[in-house]
């Protein structure tokens, strides 16, 4: 374990890095492991070699050839890998693997350096793809690595090599080898599947330098010595095999000839090429790392590659490798061979893909016009790549070129489509593309010049604002609140009023990621903003559109009604609920934007009437009538609508209306189901029935009065069950106990009585004529007076000594007014020609006897004023102004009052029989 080891040395780079615990892969005599620098969190690749794996095995040669010379032929490896190492500072070029720190001696004797962050080695992508064709047969799953990071999370690395991946590499390959042999001078020298690393990007990297020099022709122009044929062909036992030569790689020109020239590289890439498409994926020459068993095979035509034996391959080969490329790469004459120029332009990279790939890698020392046709032509052609290079070769390069801001909106789009493509879009976009873009929009000066138009990053947001939908769907709520809902912010207070439409048209598709707080605070007061500020009538009509988003609608661009409460999103997006505003905002915020609108404007009208019909489903009713209704008059008046849009607003009000009656009438129902309905009934009528005919009468009085009854009555014959004329009740009536007891009628020129009440059958002592004055009611009517108040006296019947007490078993009984006695009158009262009304009560527990009668000047000369009363009575009983007109018992129940005489009643009939 690199733990361990760790523990027993330390360098700069375990200092400066975290390491993960377990390596990620192993390359020849490297252990490879992931790395993070703590400072920047850069991830790289650190290659481990320990010194203890050089030695023997116990028993056999390893004990009795430890020694001297082993210890030298240990230090002869060290060396080596030394050399390995350096040659990646010394050589920069994009298909060589890239040196990140440089190599380290550790305390234990071993070796450490690091690089950019690498995947695998192709040898263990082989020996990878060789375990699935055995578990799955050729068609199985793609090949995958289970790595630990540095920080000890775990993931998932898939390496596919299918014919545009091999392509590729190869041809990545070759780009290396043009480099060393014609810009370093130098023969890689071991070009083998350990020597070729895969990175991130899945760019195929050359390194294992380790046995590389200069050619024999170099003339001695190298600073590098060259390479020792004689050493590095010897095997020897006592080392492990992964850090001597590979034989089974090998060019015959080493073995055989002893040259070394750059032709040996090719033939070594022939042998790689055909290990690639092998089964198991190997070398078809099989020496067992034996320079006599090498000789061996090439001494026979049929043991060696040839187009005569498919080259030695278990599986068919493509056709154009079979026809033109490997015969010039494994032939055995140096000069037969073709060189790596003429490689890359061999009609085995001749195809669309693979021009686009290098025309990729070549793109930065391209001219604007020649990007910019490539970025304009690359999206037709994005599907036929394997998902593995769009998602590793593609897309980097692509996010590297967002520098360009001339070209942004055209990468923009591409990147976008290939995330669309790519079954983990999701991640793709989290990772690579999210941070990208936050870095172009909202990065360190994105907002420092604000006044001028940055007419590049708006052509930027616009492809960002058209892929919205694709984006809420490969992104999380929290990174798109935090990294795509300021972008949308940016776009909505831009001055470019296409943007600003833009935005707010994808607003259904915003409310789908985000929070309720994030849109009522952040979100709408940015519209508003919007809506309130601009002049362009454009805008504001789309910003009433998106106020009817917000307000549970839909907008123009979706289908159906809208009545549904459920918007149908982009295509493939969720179905969401788009009631997002509460009541409070909708009354508070919107109505009062609306009200600020002066333009008559058709277009505009008419977007305010669809967000009032939003508002008007769930607004108060009150607030309908006060706010609403108005609004929707004044807008419904407008010089400029037509008759159709005149009519929309006139439907709205209507049903708005209808809204308010049914909600008014329900809690007007409601209000007298729960209240008291004696009260409420006794309220009504009494105050409905003040001065009208049938408010004189019960509903049992006398307000329908019979033939039969008025023939008693003019004739003066006694009815069995009623009262007569003057208000005697000869017989009894059983009475009803009434639930509530009125105060007895007064009127307002009256004088409050101070005699106490009393109950039926008790008199006063104070006042002898038993008529007491009537009490003030609050629910009784005022009424006034035709004279003024001295005109009147007191009435008091003439015979004063067969008065009686009057009982009464109604409500303030009162008793009726008695014809004079006397004629010897002392005075008279003047009485106009007029109406008088008198409430007295009932006379029974069931009706009431109210009586209005228009008295007139011969009639009212029957009573007599009553006379003075003598001085005791004028000390115990104030005046009373209009006591015979109405009186009271007190509170006691009573409705008619008899007269204490027969004859003084038979007296008062004759009189009024003379006066008739």
């Amino acid at each position: 374990m690199f733990t361990s080891a760790l523990k027993s040395f330390t360098s700069n780079i375990s200092a400066n890095y975290t390491i993960s615990p377990t390596p990620t892969s192993v390359a020849g005599a490297w252990k490879v492991y992931d790395g993070k620098k703590k400072t920047t969190g850069k991830n790289i690749s650190v290659f481990v070699f320990e010194r203890k794996s050089l030695d023997p095995q116990t028993g056999g040669l390893g004990v009795r050839s430890g020694g001297p010379s082993l210890r030298k032929l240990q230090d002869e490896v060290i060396e080596r890998l030394k050399k390995e190492a350096n040659s990646l500072a010394r050589l920069r070029h994009p298909s060589v693997l890239e040196l990140a720190e440089p190599v380290e001696d550790t305390r234990n004797g071993g070796l450490i350096f690091a690089t950019e962050p690498v995947t695998a080695s192709l040898a263990g992508l082989l020996q990878e793809k060789d375990n699935q064709e055995k578990a799955g047969g050729v068609g199985g799953r793609p090949s995958r690595y289970v790595v630990e990071e540095a920080d000890g999370h775990k993931r998932r690395r898939e390496l596919e090599i299918d014919e545009l991946e091999i392509q590729k590499g190869l041809l990545q390959i070759a780009q290396g080898l043009e480099f060393l042999h014609e810009s370093a001078g130098l023969v890689h020298g071991h070009l083998t599947p350990d020597a070729v690393y895969i990175n991130t990007k899945s760019d195929w990297k050359i390194a294992g330098l380790g046995f590389s020099g200069p050619p024999d022709a170099s003339n001695g122009q190298s600073t590098m010595h060259p390479i020792p044929l004689s050493e590095v062909l010897y095997h020897d036992p006592r080392l492990p095999r992964a850090v001597q030569f590979n034989l089974d790689y090998t060019s015959p020109d080493f073995v055989i000839d002893g040259n070394v020239s750059s032709s040996a590289d090719m033939f070594s890439l022939g042998l790689l090429i055909l290990a690639l498409y092998n089964s198991p994926h190997s070398s078809p020459l099989k020496t067992n790392s034996n320079s006599s068993m090498y000789k061996k095979l090439f001494a026979s035509s049929s043991s060696i590659p040839s187009s005569t034996n498919n080259f030695l391959s278990s599986r068919p080969l493509p056709k154009d490798l079979v026809s033109d490329v490997l015969p010039r790469l494994m032939s055995r004459k140096p000069a037969q061979r073709m060189n790596v120029r003429e490689f890359q332009q061999s009609q085995f990279f001749d195809n669309i893909l693979v021009s686009t790939i290098r025309f990729l890698d070549a793109l930065p020392a391209k001219n604007s016009n020649e990007k910019s046709q490539f970025m304009r032509g690359l999206p037709r052609i994005l599907e036929q790549f394997p998902k593995s290079v769009l998602d590793k070769k593609v897309l980097p390069a692509l996010l590297e070129e967002t520098k360009d801001r001339d070209l942004l909106s055209l990468i923009l789009q591409n990147v976008f489509k290939i995330i669309t493509l790519l079954p983990s879009g999701k991640r793709a976009f989290t990772d690579k593309v999210n941070p990208r873009l936050r870095e172009i929009f909202l990065g360190a000066g994105a907002k420092s010049n604000s006044i001028d138009r940055d007419t590049a990053k708006e052509a930027g947001l616009v492809v960002v604002l058209d892929n919205m939908g694709m984006i809420a769907e490969h992104c999380s709520s929290k990174d798109f609140k935090d990294d795509i809902f300021p972008l949308v912010q940016l776009s909505l207070e831009s001055p470019t009023h296409s943007l600003v439409d833009k935005a707010l048209g994808y607003l259904p598709t915003i409310l789908s990621v985000l929070d309720f707080s994030t849109i009522k605070h952040e979100l709408f007061p940015v519209v508003a903003a919007v809506f309130s500020k601009t002049s362009s009538l454009g805008i504001k009509v789309r910003g009433l559109e998106a106020f009817v988003v917000l307000c549970g609608g839909a907008s123009n661009d979706e289908a159906g009604d809208g009545l549904d409460g459920v918007r149908i999103a982009s295509k493939g997006s969720k179905p969401i609920s788009i009631a997002v505003l509460d009541k409070y905002t909708m009354q508070e915020k919107i109505i009062p934007l609306l009200k600020a609108i002066k333009t008559k404007e058709p277009a505009v009208i008419m977007a305010a009437l669809a967000v009032i019909k939003q508002v008007g489903k769930v607004a108060d009713t009150g607030f309908l009538a006060m706010d609403v209704l108005p609004l929707l008059w004044s807008f419904g008046l407008g010089p400029l609508l037509n008759l159709d849009q005149f009519q929309e607003f006139m439907h709205l009000i209507k049903t708005l209306s209808a809204k308010i009656e049914q909600e008014q009438t329900r809690k007007l129902q409601e209000l007298s189901s729960s209240s008291g309905n004696g009260f409420d009934s006794f309220r009504s009528n009494d105050l409905m029935n003040i001065g009208s005919a049938n408010g004189m009468f019960g509903s049992n009085g006398g307000g329908n009065v019979g033939e039969d009854d008025f023939e008693r009555l003019v004739l003066g014959k006694r009815s069995g069950t009623g009262a007569d004329i003057l208000g005697a009740n000869p017989k009894a009536q059983p009475q009803r106990a009434q639930p509530t007891q009125a105060n007895a009628p007064a009127f307002s020129w009256s004088t409050p009585s101070t005699t106490p009440s009393t109950t039926p059958g008790q008199i006063h002592t104070s006042n002898p004529s038993g008529i007491s004055a009537p009490r003030q009611s609050s629910n009784s009517r005022a009424v006034t007076p035709d004279q003024a108040l001295s005109g009147f006296a007191a009435l008091q019947p003439s015979s004063s000594g067969t008065s009686s007490h009057i009982k009464g078993n109604g409500r303030s009984s009162v008793p009726p007014i008695q014809p004079s006695l006397l004629l010897n009158q002392t005075q008279h009262v003047p009485v106009a020609h007029s109406t008088l009304s008198i409430f007295p009560p009932p006379l029974n527990s069931a009706s009431s006897l109210h009586l209005q009668q228009t008295l007139k000047p011969s009639l009212f000369q029957a009573y007599a004023a009553a006379p003075a009363p003598i001085r005791d009575q004028r000390a115990n009983a104030p005046t009373q102004y209009g006591a015979g007109l109405g009186g009271g018992g007190g509170r006691g129940r009573g409705g008619s009052s008899s007269m204490a005489s027969n004859d003084v009643q038979k007296k008062g009939l004759d009189a009024y029989e003379s006066l008739l």
